[in-house]
């Protein structure tokens, strides 16, 4: 944790924790235990195990007699056995039980139920089968959830009767864990919120850049073992025709001598022959796929990247905010939003817990169990713990227990703690299979807890979840109202809508001009300029034009290939892998189709952005769609100028683009320095110095209006597609990270006004 982080007040009942300079924390739950607590809890009813059918036979041996059992019983061959089972116990025991006494922990005893039972329970410490130590494997297990019930639970909400005769509750393991502190991060300055924003950035853009690089390595193995499998499909159609050819010959010389034979004796004859060919066909064999989401998240774990590992934070996350959007919950675990690979319930343990009780930290809303239940535009949820599912199945089959998950539940609610909500929900442009995307939607407070019967006729544990106010609009609600904009296309003209298209159709997809704050439309006096419009000496160089001779879509090794230095500058959803000074797309001298992979920035938009008003930045534009890391936005278009023609223009003011002063954003992009440390920045394709410059005064497109920012989601790369002069290349902007629908796109321009923090010429 950074030395600059406070703790704030979570709850007048909750003692504070502090921060000294030296990084020492405090709990953040009381004792449950102290004399001086006046909290008094209700009782709570111990489970009986359910017997096993050796557990009587067991306990019976405390006093060391061995069973008798009568010669002439008619349960001869079952004395038989427990005399066995008996006999191995001891045996065991005598051999194996003293040495490892000490290891586990545990007395010796001469017990042969005790001996049994340890021996059995108790795990070996070092055999940690969980590949992340912070993350607890504790949800969606209910073997594991029982053991969280003791009758050191201090529950608000009494067990029921019926459960008290059919829940089996599992003898706790003894794990030499780690105790965890639970600690809230409040108060912090502007610097400090800035600082930690910038950390999960780039914590965020190595994980979506390791993303995209595992699914360029997925394509290269596919197409490797695609490779061997034709070579081998050859070499198999070659040796057929071989073996043809071969039992063809034999076929015939076989017939010869029959013929002859025939000739030799009238009465002799042969049966015709069937000669089985091979059939070439192939036995697939099964491909073991690694999922970029989780090979991104190992990678980094390994080299210890993963956020807020050394503490549990209860509240908001240091550079987390409202309205964030995930498109796979392994980055949730990569931030320390939520631990949890699968579990909707996360939290910490009571053995990791300094109290000993445990407490939740994050819950995702996903619509995985039927009962759960949203009111009052989400500020309310009916919450329905874990447990007692059908196997992929959202259907109740037996009742809920109110341990694990469900007990921290309701810890939380009793001291008050809040709770972080994740929505998982479906929306376009999900890269993930499930087809949803995660946002975070704030802190929630749990205000009521109860045992219900479900829609299935099982017993649940479901808790209302109250939205704390003060907070950002809700991640989801953007969603939505995203959503239902689009949907409202065929408005004529939709409330504070200047226009639904300044591009005039000149854009693949319609550009809208909003603003509801004042009667300003000046993007509207403009030309809109869809793409750049260079001078014509800058097509008519010297030489030929060339490009690659592929006739389908452009493989590794061509011509486009060797020119952005052996590889393809995006994946196969078109997503850039890395940035570069330069980057070659096929244009117009190249044989491929208009669907080869290498032509992305030149097809323009595809996403619906909107110029707004905003009160902070002037003009603004966001987009109606989701736009994952590393996808082409749009293009910075417009009337390129040498530098005679910029002097000329400027001296009545400069009203230009200069395309050199633009920061180097486009190196963050796919740097991997800190996961291989051999990782070298791009340096080729090398392009000189840009000499050149853009006037958009009079003629300009959406991307002018983009603001600046210090810590921008946009970057500029440089692409050539339709001349191949380095000295002007086109400009385009893409994502640096994933970028929710109507949230501002930001870029850092290099040079800015101070007093307004964007060009003069876009306020």
């Amino acid at each position: 944790m950074d030395p600059l982080l406070n703790l704030g007040t979570p709850s007048p009942t909750v003692p504070v924790p502090t921060i000294s300079p030296n990084l020492t924390f405090t709990p953040q739950i009381p004792n449950i235990l102290s004399p001086n607590s006046t909290q008094i809890s209700p009782p709570t009813t111990l489970l009986i195990p359910k017997p096993e059918p050796f557990d009587d036979f067991l306990s019976s041996q405390d006093s060391q007699q061995q069973p008798h059992f009568s010669p002439c019983s008619e349960d001869d061959d079952q004395s038989d056995l427990y005399t066995e089972f008996y006999r191995v116990s001891e045996l065991f025991n005598a051999t194996f039980g003293k040495p490892l006494y000490p290891y586990f922990g545990t007395n010796y005893s001469n017990s042969n139920a005790a001996s049994l039972e340890n021996m059995v329970n108790v795990p070996n410490p070092d055999l940690n089968l969980n590949p992340n130590p912070t993350v607890d494997s504790h949800d969606n297990q209910d073997s594991r959830d029982s053991r969280e019930f003791d009758n050191n639970d201090r529950a608000i909400v009494p067990l029921p009767a019926k459960q008290e005769s059919t829940s089996a509750v599992a003898v706790v393991r003894k794990r030499a864990n780690q105790v965890k502190e639970l600690v809230r991060v409040s108060d912090l300055s502007m610097k400090d919120q800035m600082h930690f924003r910038e950390v999960v950035r780039r914590t965020r853009m190595i994980y979506d850049s390791l993303r995209v690089l595992a699914s360029v390595e997925e394509e290269k193995r596919i197409a490797e073992e695609r490779r061997v499998a034709e070579e081998k499909r050859v070499a198999a159609e070659v040796a057929a025709m071989e073996e043809e050819r071969r039992l063809a010959a034999e076929v015939a010389a076989m017939e010869e001598e029959m013929r002859t034979a025939e000739e030799k004796s009238a009465a002799s004859g042969a049966a015709p022959m069937e000669v089985e060919t091979p059939n070439g066909r192939r036995k697939r064999r099964k491909r073991n796929r690694i999922r970029g989401d989780m090979r991104a998240a190992a990678l980094m774990r390994n080299r210890e990247l993963w956020l807020y590992r050394d503490k549990r934070i209860v509240g908001s996350i240091p550079g987390v905010s409202v309205g964030d959007l995930f498109l796979f919950r392994m980055e949730l675990c990569v931030i320390g939003l939520h631990m949890q690979i699968q579990a909707g319930i996360d939290y910490l343990p009571k053995s990791r817990c300094s109290n000993g009780e445990p407490i939740a930290t994050s819950v995702i809303v996903s619509g995985g169990y039927e009962d759960d239940m949203e009111l009052d535009d989400g500020d309310v949820i009916i919450y329905t713990g874990h447990g007692g599912q059908e196997k992929n199945s959202s259907r109740q089959i037996c009742d809920q227990k109110l341990v694990g998950g469900n007990l921290a539940l309701e810890r939380s609610m009793h001291y008050g703690i809040e709770v972080r909500v994740i929505r998982g929900m479906r929306y376009e442009g999900s890269a993930s299979g499930s087809g949803k995307v995660y946002v975070y939607d704030g802190l929630y407070r749990i205000v009521d807890c109860w045992f219900d019967v479900g829609k299935s006729g099982f017993g649940v544990y479901k808790y209302k979840l109250l939205r704390i106010e003060g907070q950002a609009k809700m991640g989801s609600a953007v969603l939505k109202e995203a959503r239902e904009i689009k949907k409202s296309v065929l408005d004529p003209k939709p409330l504070n809508c200047v226009s639904v298209d300044i591009s005039n159709n000149r854009e693949n997809v319609a550009v809208r001009l909003f603003n509801d704050i004042d009667d300003n439309q000046d993007p509207l006096f403009f030309e809109y300029l869809p793409k750049t419009t260079f001078p014509q000496f800058v097509f008519h160089q010297s030489g030929k034009a060339t490009g690659c001779e592929c006739v389908d879509n452009c493989a590794d090794g061509c011509f486009c290939s060797m020119k952005n230095g052996g590889e393809f500058p995006y994946n196969i959803q078109g997503l850039l892998v890395r940035g570069k000074p330069l980057i070659f797309e096929c244009g117009p001298f190249c044989s491929c189709p208009p669907s080869c992979r290498n032509r992305v920035a030149q097809k323009g938009l595809k996403y619906r952005l909107e110029v707004f008003r905003s009160a902070q930045t002037g003009w603004g534009v966001r987009s109606l769609d989701l736009i994952q890391a590393g996808a082409f936005i749009c293009e910075y278009t417009g009337v390129v100028l040498t530098r005679e023609q910029a002097q000329i223009l400027t001296m009545n003011g400069d009203s230009l683009i200069y395309p050199n002063r633009f920061s180097d954003r486009w190196a963050e992009w796919g740097d991997l320095s800190q996961i291989y440390p051999e990782y070298v920045r791009p340096s080729y394709p090398s392009i000189p110095p840009l000499d050149f410059s853009m006037d958009v005064s009079t003629m300009r497109n959406v991307a002018c209006y983009v603001s600046h920012s210090s810590s921008p989601n946009v970057f500029v790369q440089f692409v050539l597609y339709d001349h191949n002069n380095l000295m002007f290349p086109h400009v385009m902007l893409y994502a640096m990270e994933n970028i929710p629908p109507m949230r501002e796109l930001s870029i850092d321009y290099g040079v800015v006004d101070d007093w307004t923090g964007k060009l003069l010429i876009c306020n």
